[in-house]
């Protein structure tokens, strides 16, 4: 039922300037330790093992830090950009050789408090290429950008419009067939994958119930400390 988590974490977080001057978001700390260390730790509470990180800004200080996963009980491989960003997509499209069959998208800036086997399962179900997760956001947290009515996405965009309730939650799933026609090495945003496969039917959608935590912007980053903080206070 598990499948590989394609992570996406080749930005050059531009928002979080200027501690990613020097290192990569993956690496900013919250709680003590590196952001993306959180993000295994999850992963690896849901069972899943296996993970692709896309990677380019300051790429070898993220290597340095994970090498192959093993201390964290996961396996880590490593796609790289090459000399030009790739984009969300064309971090994806490159990366498909190491992922095999179905495969899990995370963005390199969310903390993602869901039931990643539900999310398999629903896109298994599905008959679908992709699956987009999404939240009921209202506004809240980020401009909405999903309009999606009886579990199903009707629209989706980069700007919020009118009758858009929900916002892309930033875990989605596919099956390399998604990204059949897109040139290799080529700049692609994941956005433009999504809206495709939503205009030929065959993007599924599927509601989390749990709002999502990001440390794309300062005050994300923020927020997402004190959340991280006291989980590990917790423990």
């Amino acid at each position: 039922m598990s499948a590989p988590v394609a992570i996406l974490a080749g930005g050059l977080a531009t928002r979080l300037l200027p501690v990613t001057e020097t290192i990569p978001k993956a690496l900013v700390d919250v709680g003590g330790k590196p952001f993306v260390v959180h993000q295994l730790e999850l992963l690896r509470a849901h069972g899943i093992e296996r993970v692709v990180l896309c990677v380019a800004h300051l790429a070898a200080q993220i290597e340095q830090v994970l090498g192959d996963g093993r201390t964290l009980g996961m396996d880590i491989s490593y796609s790289h950009d090459g000399g030009t960003l790739l984009g969300t997509g064309g971090a994806i499209r490159r990366a498909l050789p190491l992922l095999g069959g179905r495969f899990l998208i995370m963005y390199g800036d969310s903390y993602l408090r869901c039931d990643y086997g539900d999310v398999i399962r629903a896109f298994d179900a599905s008959g679908k290429r992709g699956l987009m997760t999404v939240f009921r956001n209202d506004g809240q947290y980020d401009a909405s950008n999903v309009e999606f009515h009886g579990g199903r996405i009707v629209r989706y965009d980069k700007v919020e419009t009118a009758g858009m309730t929900h916002i892309d939650y930033g875990l989605g799933a596919m099956v390399p067939e998604a990204l059949d026609g897109y040139p290799l090495d080529q700049r692609l945003d994941l956005v433009t994958v999504y809206q495709d496969l939503l205009a030929c039917d065959h993007l599924a959608g599927y509601e989390v119930g749990e709002r999502f935590y990001e440390i794309g912007s300062p005050a994300g980053l923020e927020e997402t400390r004190r959340l991280l903080t006291r989980k590990d206070t917790d423990a």
